[in-house]
């Protein structure tokens, strides 16, 4: 069995995150509200480019757990977790996952001096967005020597914001086996679709590679280490995330059972809410532990991380599809309109299994870390 150890003192939030968390909040109350998500969600590009802007600029938010020698302020994934809890908190549809984790980790795994020092710089000011293909998915895509370098060719589907992003990270077969390439996607030579998604908040595209110019980032062979970094990465970000949705959610029904009254008293009164309630933060505060811990392995590179992250996304997953069920229930019929706020929670805590795997999928994974698949007992 692998032991689990992490200083109890590195899971406290600091002076500096909480300020941040704080400045962050405030923004986000701003920008962010249920129908400034609904308006951007349903924009052309699916967020408000200025909060972006706002995001990277004034706060810093995109370089934060980007080293200093690449444009970035040098902090730690402990720092840039709060920007994600508060982001998640209010379903914010900007590209944080696919462009700072997901393209910013693939960058930073590879070990390409020379790819990261001309990509991380624009990621880390928020000048470019970025995703990965092939990563999260299986894909279907090929590399090969065209007469002016490297071409790709071929399909990835539910790339996460593939139709906007300005930046394709991509898993293809080269001769030499498979590699990570950095593309930037052209409408001559790549074609995207949107995919209808259940989370408007998250889109997600079909990708096809007809020629696409190309560079290799990394070595051949690095592949299957990159991805798993990338991979770790991501499910520790989504339970970050999903700390921010479910606490959002416990907040919301918990006002909402202080003021609403039937029978005479505030349904908050009752016993059989004041369980679900104290179930339900059980769970929230379960997850927000096991979200800290794995993020201070991610910011430590502990060699537990595979362990940690899993644990991170069984308890996460499971905390936000409590808390946005009992969100909608314990809002009774109101809960369940399109008017309502609590459905884009549902749908976000819903579509996200799909990302890095359900709840299931990562409690095999977790007993095959530990040695536990196949047993008996």
């Amino acid at each position: 069995m692998m032991r689990l150890d992490v200083d109890p003192v590195l899971l406290l939030e600091t002076e500096e995150q909480r300020q941040l968390r704080a400045v962050l909040r405030d923004m986000l109350t701003d920008g962010c509200g249920p129908e400034r998500v609904r308006e951007q969600a349903a924009s052309p590009r699916g967020f408000d480019r200025a909060l972006w802007d706002r995001l990277g600029g004034e706060i810093g938010v995109h370089g934060l757990a980007v080293p200093e020698e690449y444009g970035g302020a040098g902090y730690t994934f402990a720092e840039l977790a709060v920007a994600l809890e508060e982001t998640g908190r209010v379903l914010c549809p900007a590209p944080l996952l696919p462009t700072i984790v997901l393209a910013g980790q693939a960058l930073l795994a590879s070990g390409d001096r020379r790819a990261c020092g001309r990509w991380l710089p624009d990621i880390a000011s928020g000048a470019r967005t970025a995703t990965v293909a092939g990563v999260l998915h299986p894909a279907r895509v090929a590399a090969e020597r065209g007469p002016g370098g490297w071409v790709l060719r071929g399909e990835a589907d539910f790339v996460p914001d593939g139709e906007g992003a300005e930046l394709l990270l991509v898993a293809a077969r080269a001769p030499d086996g498979m590699r990570l390439f950095a593309c930037v996607p052209d409408d001559a030579t790549c074609r995207r679709t949107a995919r209808r998604v259940l989370d408007p908040t998250r889109r997600q595209a079909h990708l096809r590679f007809t020629g696409a110019a190309a560079e290799p980032v990394g070595e051949p062979g690095q592949l299957p280490a990159t991805a798993a970094a990338v991979l770790d990465a991501g499910r520790v970000a989504l339970a970050v995330e999903h700390v921010g949705g479910s606490a959002h959610a416990l907040d919301a029904t918990l006002d909402h059972v202080a003021h609403r009254t039937q029978f005479g008293r505030v349904i908050g009164s009752f016993q059989a809410i004041k369980h679900r309630l104290a179930d339900l933060l059980v769970a929230v505060e379960g997850a927000r532990s096991a979200a800290s811990y794995a993020s201070a392995c991610l910011s430590l590179r502990r060699s537990e991380l595979p362990v940690a992250a899993s644990v991170a996304a069984i308890a996460c997953t499971h905390a936000y599809r409590l808390a946005t069920a009992e969100y909608v229930q314990l809002h009774g019929g109101i809960g369940f309109t399109w008017e309502h706020p609590a459905h884009l929670y549902v749908r976000r805590a819903r579509a996200d299994e799909a990302l890095f795997g359900t709840g299931d999928d990562q409690a095999l994974r977790l007993a095959g870390l530990l040695g536990l698949a196949g047993r008996g007992d």
